[in-house]
C-alpha cells in the first residue's frame, strides 16, 4: 500500500529530491537522488548518489541539471541506489517540492520494478503548501519560494542543492501554515476541503479517493 499524502507539520522528516533524463515516469530513468535528514527541524544528515540509467541522457536534460553521461558512467544503478536510499530514510515521512506529481512516480515504480515493493512513506508536497502559503507569488518553483524567503538558490536543479533549498523553504512555510487553520482529516492526515455534492455543502479529504472520509459542514 502506497503512502498517504498529508498536510500537517511534523519537526523529523527526510526531504528528497530526484534529477531525471526527462518528465515521464514511464519512458524517462533517474540520474541522481539525494535526500536530507531533519530532526527537530534540523538537518542532521544527508545522502546523495548519481545513478547510471543505463541510458544516454538527453541534451535537454543535461541542460537543466548539468549532469553528463560521463559523470554517471562508473554510477550504480538505480536498484542498488535505492536500496540505500529507502535504508537512510526508513519510515519518515518524506518532504519534496512537486513529489506527489512527479518525484514519488519515479521512486514507486522503480520500487515495484526493482525491489517487488511499495514505497509506504507518507509525504508532504511543497509546491500544494507553498500554493496556499504564497498566494501573492504568480510562480511557485523552487527557486522562487527560496528568492522570497532570501535563500540562495546557488546549485539549483542538482538534487542535494534543491534539498537543502526545500528543508529551508518548508521551515519557513510550516511557520505560515501554522497562523492558518487546517483541518486535518481524522483518517488518513489529509486536508478536509469544502466540497458541493448532491445533497449541499460538505468536508472531504483531499486524498480521495482513496480515503473517502466526509464531515458535515
Amino acid at each position: 500500500m502506497s503512502g498517504k499524502k498529508i498536510v500537517q507539520y511534523i519537526p523529523d522528516y527526510v526531504v528528497f529530491d530526484l534529477e531525471t533524463t526527462g518528465i515521464s515516469p514511464v519512458k524517462d530513468e533517474v540520474i541522481e537522488i539525494s535526500a536530507v535528514k531533519v530532526r527537530e527541524g534540523k538537518v542532521v544528515d544527508t545522502f546523495s548518489s548519481l545513478v547510471n540509467p543505463g541510458r544516454s541522457i538527453p541534451w535537454a536534460a543535461s541542460s537543466v541539471n548539468h549532469i553528463t553521461d560521463e559523470m554517471v558512467s562508473d554510477a550504480p544503478a538505480m536498484q542498488v541506489v535505492l536500496q540505500e536510499f529507502m535504508r537512510f530514510v526508513g519510515d519518515d515521512v518524506l518532504v519534496g517540492h512537486n513529489i506527489h506529481s512527479f518525484d514519488m512516480k519515479f521512486i514507486q515504480r522503480d520500487a515495484r520494478r526493482f525491489l517487488d515493493k511499495e514505497i509506504e512513506n507518507d509525504y508532504i508536497d511543497t509546491l500544494q503548501l507553498a500554493r496556499k502559503c504564497l498566494p501573492q507569488l504568480s510562480h511557485h518553483r523552487l527557486v522562487d519560494i527560496s528568492a522570497f524567503f532570501e535563500f540562495s538558490t546557488e546549485g539549483a536543479h542538482r538534487a542535494l542543492n534543491d534539498c537543502m533549498m526545500n528543508q529551508k523553504c518548508f521551515e519557513e512555510m510550516a511557520k505560515i501554515q501554522s497562523t492558518k487553520r487546517v483541518v486535518v482529516c481524522p483518517k488518513c492526515g489529509g486536508e478536509l476541503l469544502k466540497r458541493n455534492g448532491k445533497f449541499g455543502v460538505f468536508m472531504g479529504c483531499s486524498n480521495f479517493p482513496t480515503c473517502r472520509y466526509t464531515e458535515n459542514c
